[in-house]
Order: structure tokens, then sequence, then C-alpha cells
């Protein structure tokens, strides 16, 4: 991963390279505004640690959208397996989702109230644990964007123990930038996520891009990977064209990871799915199919849909989640809303865009 003591992306970290960058979208914008929105959490991360915002010229900006999936999963989803964990099956899942706030609890409130809640690396630990315990029930409640739903797909494919089953909350992001799109938010182009697109390819923006007149970029994560997604989307507004570009071409494909997409395509099907503090989003969301109702947490337990699901009283996630705010435009933000006791979902994941924001705030300053 080296040479000559240096990592291969040393280059995409060099400050004095990421600052000419910055030079030329200065130059390519010639002083006219370009909102550019992104819709993945490590992009927040990169850019907030990198202090890439305060780099771009003025009318340049890039905007969090919602690409964090702990944050827009309905909190009536997490009551219902804070439940079930209370109830007496063991619920596993991501560390992420344990301390994020439902409609009435948490799962960490109900772990901390004797409930059966254990945190996994991913499916494969849930279904050992499950065969080491065949007396227990099992729930995995599965959470992710294309990138986490091939490997859910793939076990439950494969045959779960018949004491365990899955409640899927898997979301797809290009539907849900239509809906952004449709809804009137005003971006002028997107930097697509890094890790999705490895998936889902680049080719799976095309239609957005045509259809709508807005720049698709598909960038990586580091300083530079970024900053020139950014000039990118610049280059094309000022040109007046709107195509797809790759600029991650050394992860992600045109056509993606088509067995990935398969295997998805196979357990899945696409179904409305609710966006806690954004709304019902046609076709976002991935629900087993009638084939594996057996597998299906939902089916077992009898949990119907969830009721439209907003943000905690006085909660700006929802706004932030749209990129109408900041974080800082939040009033609870650093106040009664912080990492260690987080109201909204946004506090709470490493890819939430208000922890990111309250983490390093002292870079943006």
């Amino acid at each position: 991963m080296s040479a000559g003591g240096k990592s291969i992306l040393s280059p995409f970290r060099d400050r004095a390279l990421v600052e000419r960058v910055a030079r030329e979208v200065r130059g390519a914008s010639n002083g006219e505004a370009c909102r550019i929105m992104h819709v993945c959490g490590t992009h927040e991360w990169a850019i907030t640690h990198a202090g890439l915002r305060e780099m771009l010229p003025e009318g340049v900006e890039v905007v969090a959208g919602p690409g964090c999936p702990v944050c827009v999963t309905p909190g009536g989803e997490i009551d219902a397996m804070a439940d079930l964990a209370c109830g007496g099956a063991a619920v596993t899942t991501f560390g992420d989702v344990v301390r994020v706030p439902g409609r009435k609890t948490s799962l960490a409130e109900a772990k901390a109230d004797g409930g059966d809640v254990r945190v996994v690396y991913g499916m494969a630990d849930a279904i050992r644990m499950a065969r080491r315990e065949p007396g227990k029930g099992f729930v995995h409640f599965s959470i992710g964007f294309e990138t986490t739903a091939p490997m859910a797909a793939i076990e439950v494919g494969r045959g779960l123990p018949a004491n365990m089953s899955v409640f899927s909350t898997h979301k797809l992001i290009p539907p849900a930038m239509e809906f952004l799109l449709r809804a009137g938010i005003e971006v002028d182009g997107f930097i697509c996520p890094g890790h999705v697109s490895t998936i889902i390819g680049a080719d799976a923006y095309r239609g957005l891009a045509e259809g709508y007149g807005k720049p698709m970029v598909v960038a990586g994560f580091e300083p530079l990977d970024v900053m020139l997604g950014v000039l990118e989307i610049v280059r094309q507004k000022r040109a007046g064209i709107a195509t797809v570009s790759n600029m991650y071409g050394r992860a992600v494909s045109q056509r993606g990871n088509e067995l990935a997409v398969e295997a998805m395509e196979m357990v899945f099907e696409r179904a409305d799915a609710e966006w806690r503090g954004i709304g019902r989003i046609p076709g976002s969301g991935l629900r087993l199919r009638r084939e594996y109702a057996g597998s299906d947490a939902a089916v077992r337990f009898g949990i119907g849909e969830v009721p439209a699901d907003g943000m905690p009283a006085g909660c700006g996630c929802g706004d932030v989640l749209l990129g109408r705010i900041r974080p800082e435009g939040c009033a609870l933000f650093g106040r009664s809303c912080r990492p260690e006791s987080p109201v909204g979902p946004c506090m709470v994941s490493l890819e939430g865009t208000c922890s990111i924001a309250y983490k390093y705030r002292d870079k943006m300053q």
C-alpha cells in the first residue's frame, strides 16, 4: 500500500494540491453561485474533517443531504425492535443505531431495562449467535443503503436458522435523490455516494442527470477526491451540461457490482418507505420477497408499517437532512443536543451531520 514510505493515497491528502484545485474552482465559478449536495455520511466527514468548505469561494456551497441510514430510520421501527428485545427476543444490529432515539425509547434504553440487544459487525455474527442459542429467538435489525443490503440478501438467500428472522429497513439512494429534486430542493448538482456507487455503479445516476438537468459526479472520500468533484460540477454548470462523471474509477465501475445487485434483487423487492424527518419516498425501501416470508420479522411478529415519523420537538434534523440548514442552525445543537445526550438521530451516528459538525467544529473556526 505504499511506495518509498508514502501511502498511495498521499497525493489525495496533499493540502497544497487540494488548495490548488480550490483556486481552480474559484476561477471556474467566476463568481456565480453553485449549490452542491452530497448524500453520504463519509463525504460529510471528509469535507468537515479536512476543512474543505472553508477553502471554497463565496457562492460555492456544499450541503449534506440524507446520507446517513441510521438518521432516516423511523422512530417507530426502533420502538418495535425495542419491544421485541424487552419481550424476550435477542435483537442484533449495528452499534450506530443503538443510541438513536425512537418515538418512545431507544435500543440502549431497552437494554438498560433488561432487553436483549446485541451489537454485531454484520448478519454473519448474528447467525452464529442464533446457532449457538437455538432455544432463543433472534431478530436482526438490518439497516443501511445499497452498501450493506447485498450481504443481508446473501445471508437470507443461503437460509437462516429457524430461530432467526430479519427486519429490513434498508433504503435506496437514487429514489431519495429524485424525491429531493421533485420536491424543489435547490441544488445545482450532486456528489454521488462512493460506497453506494461501488454496488450500483455510476450509470445508476444517468437518468437523474438527463431527466433533471443536474450534473452527477461520483467521488471518492479523500480531500482531493471531493474537491475535484466540486470542480467538475462547477464546470458542468458553467458549460450548461449535465452528465454523469465517474471520478472514483479506482473503486467504482460504470455498471457496479452486478453480482451484489443480483443478490439484492433476488431476495428483496422495492417498496415505498418512510424516511424519518423527510417523508414517504416511493420505491425507496427494500422488503423481503414473499418467498422469504419465513425469514421476515415483520411477518413473523406482525409488525405493520410505521406512520409518518417526524423528529423530536424542537429538533432540526429534518431540515439538516434536506440541506435546508447546517447543524449550527438548529436551536438545540451543542446545547441540549450533544453526542453524549442526543435529542435527534443526526447527533448519534458516526455518519450523522450534526455529530460530525459537533466533533470537528474547531476545524471550522
